[in-house]
Parts: C-alpha cells; structure tokens; sequence
C-alpha cells in the first residue's frame, strides 16, 4: 500500500537528511486523510477509491524509483527531484514541484485507469472529493510552514500566494484541468493515450521550471526567505510530517 511505501520514504529521509522526505511527509498525509474517507465511507465507491489511491501512488513510487536507479522517468519528476540537492530552493518550492508533478501528470492518468471508457463520468464525484483532501492537506501543510521559513509572508506582499496560488502555480486550476485530462485520457486508444501522457508531461516539466525559478520581484523575496529558513532537514520533515495532527489539535479545528 502507498502509505507504508510513504513511511518508509519518510523514514529513511528523515535518517538520512534527504529533501525528497518534504514532499513525501506531505503526500503521507494525503495518503492517511483519504484512507480516513474511504473507511469513513464517504466515498460513493471505497473499493474504487483504493484502487485510485493505489495507482496515484505508485506513479510516484515509480517515477522516485526511476530517479534513484539511473535519473529517468517523466520530465516533470526529474525537474522536482535534480533541485533535491540545490540548497537555494526553498521548502515551499520542493513541496510545490512535487505537488505540480503528481496533479498536472499522475492525478489524469491514475483517474483515466481507475475509471476507463464512459466509466470516467461516474468517478467525478469521488474525484473531486479525493482533490478536495488533497488541497486542504497543501494548505495545512503551507500554513505550517511559518516556523521553518520566518519570512513566508514575504509571498503574500509580493502577490506571489493569493488563493491556493504560489508561484504562479494554482492548485485550484490545475485541478480542474486534471479532470478534465482524465475524462480525456479514458476515452483514447493506447496511442493516443501515450501522445498525450507526454504533452501532460511536457507541460509539468515547464510548470516545474517556473516554479524553481521565478522571475520578477519573487525571485529575490525567495533568496531572502532561504536566508531564514531552517537548514535542519530531519527537524523539517518531521515537522511537515505532522502538520495535519498539529491542526486537528488546534481549538475550532478538525
């Protein structure tokens, strides 16, 4: 299951000081919340929903495994995982490049073949549900993130975070075009299917890029935010980790 592999990406990140352990703390999160839903019985089909989570999962699993053996995979994970090493990227940047790979890639074509052919348009519900959980784990986790990164706010006074938006990339947009890609993707042949996995992919890679490297006022606000941010990757993991239980905790939360 997806989220043991997570906890064992955490884990051993966490041991070694490996920045891939940002974005797997924060989509172990994921991975527990709609876990929660499925058991809870909020989803119209839980056995669907697992089967999705599955497959969403293991694109990841893949790509990571692809990086680590030999630097391959889709465009867009090799552009989120060659800044692991880069010091001048900031935490919100790892997160965010890894959010942008595994929504404008993995989250179409992990739906298409959960749901293939018309049966697409009975998964829209669940879809929007699973991408529900998604954004309000990227929000916790971003609203976390003011005691690694004192100057976060810096962002907001530039325009650069304005409603889901970070970096020129918006969660919200990119959840629509994802279903959007997915009712696409289940109605094509395998060739068809694979012309268009590369646009998709393509397109992250650019998205990726921009997000790594943004132009205007941002880019300095971002040096001056690394500046404070704390270099501790253990402690930065382990606080990404449990941002969701540290919200719930909160009075008038969960």
């Amino acid at each position: 299951m997806s989220w043991d592999g997570l906890a064992g990406i955490v884990r051993e990140a966490r041991r070694a000081g490996d920045r891939v352990g940002y974005f797997a703390a924060l989509y172990r999160q994921v991975t527990v919340e709609v876990r929660a839903a499925i058991h809870g019985g909020l989803f119209d089909d839980g056995a669907r929903m697992d089967r999705f989570d599955t497959l969403f999962g293991n694109r990841y699993f893949d790509a990571y495994d692809a990086w680590r053996r030999d630097r391959s995979g889709p465009r867009c994970w090799r552009e989120t995982f060659g800044l692991l090493d880069d010091a001048d990227t900031v935490i919100v940047q790892h997160l965010l490049l890894g959010v942008n790979a595994h929504i404008n890639l993995d989250l179409a074509v992990a739906a298409a073949r959960t749901s293939p052919g018309e049966a697409i348009h009975g998964l829209r519900r669940d879809f929007l549900l699973i991408n529900d959980i998604l954004a309000r784990v990227v929000l916790v986790v971003q609203d976390s993130l003011g005691a690694l990164s004192p100057l976060m706010s810096l962002l907001d006074q530039v325009g650069a975070r304005t409603d889901e938006r970070i970096l020129d990339f918006s969660v919200r947009q990119s959840r629509e075009e994802a279903w959007y890609n997915a009712v696409l993707l289940a109605g094509q042949n395998e060739e068809e299917r694979e012309a268009t996995i590369e646009r998709l992919d393509i397109r992250a890679a650019v998205l990726a890029r921009l997000i790594a490297r943004p132009g205007g006022v941002v880019r300095p606000a971002m040096q001056l935010i690394r500046s404070t941010e704390s270099d501790d990757v253990p402690a930065v993991i382990a606080h990404l980790d449990h941002a969701m239980e540290r919200s719930s905790a909160r009075p008038g939360t969960g």
